[in-house]
């Protein structure tokens, strides 16, 4: 069963904000008392942290689908929902977290580092915070912004002091296993460290970390043996250090020509040219190996690398090189700057800047980019049509319309903004002739009748002629039409009875 894993790809998605409520309160005698709708909550987002108790990613290996929850909805009464809870992953030391493309987003190194992969919505506002003097009960609400969904790509490069490389059944094992606590696996064929192992070596007062690097082989850099899996272990390293075989049984192999194909790998890979080495002639205790190791040593030592000559069954030379490596390590971090603590960047906004952008595709589409503008866009009802024009309103006193008329832009071009288009119609500007707010559709001579010619006509619904206020029945009585139910006689004074 694999214990060590290296690298993973999780899908984060982050919970979305919760939708604002419209709502009014009622009371008894008060049916009207103003809106109540409360704001949705925010929702949760995926937060990595660096943990040292953690040396792997083989949690995520089995669960890579990542979500947070969501915010919850807004109620009357000025309810606001509650906030979703933020994901809190832990990963080890060394942790590089990339995008899908192979963009590096962040390095994780220090315990207690924290990167933000993937942030939850916002949520919207209810018909209570979008009041103001001008609107005094919204009829609308805002809905919760969705949150980030992304794969994010997870690699561990091994933080370590000292990187063990050489071929494979070099030794590289047997020596972490005897310098150091580690207990890695230890057999009499190739390619038994599939996994890089990490061992804590003390030298007198100076306590260091040595990575076992698998076994690399010829055409290592470019993949080949998974390769490339296993040199970026060593990136972080101070000190490489190559075990060399010197009693290798195949004809083909001696110590030099393992060290001449190890460093042409590490040239190609790149990055390592100023990294302090030192050669470590392995299993001299057989005497095959020691008399090898004896004769190669002054070419090595010619080509200006310190040589030991270890043994990792007998401990032959170990304490040599265990300081060795200590004094290596030690002068290494005095050259090395002093780490300063992260401080906070604050990127303010230039006074000229607008907060987006306007350009024209290929097709004629003028898309209008920008976080704030897609944002509002994500939070707007299209099916409320106030909510459709507080859009416009904020788009237009943003500058949006003006800056599409610049651009060439005419009332019924197509405009997009995120994932929405439409033609545009303008409010204001040069496009809409009457002051702001006029609506050139209620101009048509088919369109609705104005409020003097309502009012014209509804007096002369209620001016009634003589016939239809009176009305003489057979007898001789005359009754109104409006209280025909009621008969009401009519006399006259002058006419008299012969």
């Amino acid at each position: 069963m694999t214990t060590f894993v290296d690298r993973v790809v999780l899908h984060l998605q982050a919970g979305d904000g919760g939708h604002g409520c419209v709502s009014v309160r009622r009371e008894k005698f008060k049916p009207l008392g103003g809106p109540d709708g409360g704001n949705g909550g925010h929702g949760g987002g995926v937060t990595l942290v660096v943990d040292p108790q953690i040396h792997t990613l083989l949690d995520f290996h089995f669960h890579p689908h990542v979500k947070a929850s969501n915010g919850g909805g807004g109620a009357g009464a000025n309810r606001d929902g509650a906030n979703g809870k933020d994901l809190v992953l832990k990963v080890p030391d060394g942790t590089v977290v990339l995008t899908a493309d192979g963009e590096v987003l962040a390095d994780l190194i220090g315990e207690g580092t924290t990167f933000e992969v993937a942030r939850g919505g916002r949520g919207g506002r209810g018909n209570a915070s979008l009041a103001n003097t001008r609107r005094k009960v919204p009829g609308f609400a805002e809905l919760g912004e969705p949150g980030d969904s992304l794969d994010a790509v997870l690699e561990l490069k091994s933080v370590a002091d000292v990187g063990l490389v050489g071929f494979p059944s070099a030794g590289k094992s047997s020596l972490i296993s005897v310098i150091s606590a580690a207990k890695p696996k230890i057999a009499d064929y190739p390619f038994t460290t599939l996994v890089p192992n990490l061992g804590v070596v003390q030298a007198g007062d100076q306590t260091f970390t040595v990575a076992d690097v698998p076994g690399l082989i010829p055409g290592a850099a470019t993949g080949k043996g998974l390769g490339m899996q296993f040199l970026r272990h060593i990136e972080r390293t101070s000190v490489l250090v190559h075990v060399l075989d010197s009693a290798a049984l195949e004809i083909e192999r001696d110590p030099l020509a393992d060290l001449d194909a190890i460093e042409a790998e590490l040239s190609a890979y790149g990055g390592l040219d100023d990294r302090p080495r030192l050669v470590v002639l392995n299993k001299i205790d057989i005497p095959d190996g020691r008399d090898l190791a004896e004769m190669v040593r002054p070419d090595i030592e010619a080509r200006g690398y310190r040589v030991f000559e270890v043994s990792a069954v007998t401990r032959e030379g170990l304490k040599e090189l265990t300081y060795a490596l200590s004094e290596t390590v030690a002068q290494h971090r005095l050259e090395k700057p002093a780490p300063e603590p992260s401080r906070a960047v604050v990127r303010p906004r230039a006074v000229d800047e607008s907060g987006f952008t306007v350009e024209q595709d290929a097709e004629g589409v003028f898309v209008v980019s920008g976080a704030k503008v897609e944002r509002w866009v994500r939070q707007t009802n299209f099916d409320n049509d106030e909510a459709v024009g507080y859009l416009a309103d904020r788009l237009d006193r943003l500058g949006v319309e003006d800056t599409l008329g610049k651009k060439g832009a005419r009332p019924g071009d197509p405009v997009r903004i995120g994932d929405r288009e439409f033609d545009w119609q303008p409010n204001a500007g040069e496009f809409v002739s009457g002051p702001r707010g006029t609506d050139s559709r209620l101009e048509d001579e088919g369109g609705r009748a104005g409020a003097a010619e309502r009012l014209a006509a509804r007096k002369a619904r209620r001016v009634r002629s003589d016939d239809e206020l009176l009305h003489m029945a057979a007898d001789g009585t005359v009754t109104s039409v409006a209280n025909a139910n009621r008969p009401v006689l009519v006399t006259d004074d002058d006419d008299t009875d012969e």
